[in-house]
């Protein structure tokens, strides 16, 4: 493992939870993470309560955009030390094969996307969503990585994807 830990979140559109979780480690790990995104059917384009949220929180959000696993499967992507998925339909698919053979855990919320209802409940929903996501990521960026052993990190990085708000129990990617 290098001096910064690469992180992929996986979701299938890539539209929301994923990115929200890419904006916040980016912030909360800098300097010691480096965080990316992306779907396996993205859905073209970030969800503007999302640009919104993180628009709010202080973010540039210039750079996001709904992408493709598959632009980090191929030569020349960053190799990942660290793979989550932050839905539960992203858990059930075949991914493909990261190089590096990264830990992986599945961290699934509910899709703030998914919401129906006034603006004031679809807001709260992608808050709640961001809150759940920045607990996760605060922990995962607490733990003294380099000096556990692969068997009880790979218990923490589950232990986390169990956090209040959790969605289906689905096994880790591979």
């Amino acid at each position: 493992m290098s001096d910064t830990f690469n992180v992929l979140f996986l979701c299938t559109g890539n539209s929301a939870r994923s990115i929200l979780a890419e904006a916040l480690l980016n912030r909360l790990g800098k300097g010691k993470f480096k965080a990316y995104s992306a779907g396996s059917a993205p859905a073209g384009q970030v969800n503007p309560h999302s640009i919104a949220l993180l628009r709010e929180m202080g973010y540039d959000t210039s750079g996001f955009r709904s992408k493709s696993w598959s632009e980090f499967a191929k030569p020349g992507a960053p190799v990942f030390d660290f793979v989550f998925t932050v839905c539960d339909n992203a858990a059930a698919e075949a991914c493909p094969v990261w190089p590096g053979q990264p830990m992986t855990a599945h961290w699934g919320l509910p899709d703030p996307a998914a919401i129906t209802g006034s603006p004031a409940e679809i807001s709260l929903a992608f808050r709640e969503t961001a809150r759940m996501l920045s607990q996760r990521i605060g922990i995962f960026v607490s733990l003294p990585i380099r000096s556990l052993d692969k068997l009880s990190l790979q218990g923490k990085l589950r232990d986390i994807g169990r956090m209040e708000g959790a969605t289906g129990q689905v096994k880790a990617v591979t």
